[in-house]
């Protein structure tokens, strides 16, 4: 009986593996995440409290490349002030209308600023990345 349940395990993840190698979904798995994605979507709140948590880890991430310091000295440059400033701003706000004020989309619309200003934060970093931006936008606009 030991036996058999063995190549059944093993007969079942073959299965998954023809099938990932394949592209087949496995209906199950993607079940648990549209659900938990359509969670997230009804509470608004806890999208926002989450999305800003994962912009502070971000965040923080880049402290262990630079260190803490280097990191402060370098977000607060006059190059990135404003972003950043906006930036840590709508993070206090998103986390404020979702946990204290209950205005859901009050906290969506922080979560879209918090999202550009992130955004034009990190093309800060990338040499000529925010110049690109300006006129690619100025060019459409233009057109």
């Amino acid at each position: 009986m030991h036996t058999t349940a063995i190549k059944a395990t093993v007969g079942n993840k073959m299965d998954k593996l023809r099938k990932a190698f394949s592209g087949e979904e496995d209906d199950e798995e993607q079940g648990i995440v549209t659900q938990g994605s359509f969670f997230l979507f009804l509470n608004i709140s806890l999208f926002a409290v989450f999305y800003s948590l994962g912009n502070v880890i971000a965040l923080a991430s880049t402290c262990f490349l630079m260190g803490p310091i280097n990191q402060c000295k370098r977000m607060f440059d006059p190059n990135r002030l404003i972003a950043t400033i906006i930036m840590l701003v709508c993070i206090a706000l998103t986390l404020c209308a979702a946990l204290w004020w209950h205005i859901p989309i009050l906290a969506i619309l922080f979560c879209v600023i918090q999202f550009l200003a992130m955004t034009w934060y990190c093309l800060s970093y990338i040499p000529f990345a925010r110049d690109a931006i300006k006129k690619c936008f100025g060019s459409c606009v233009s057109s």
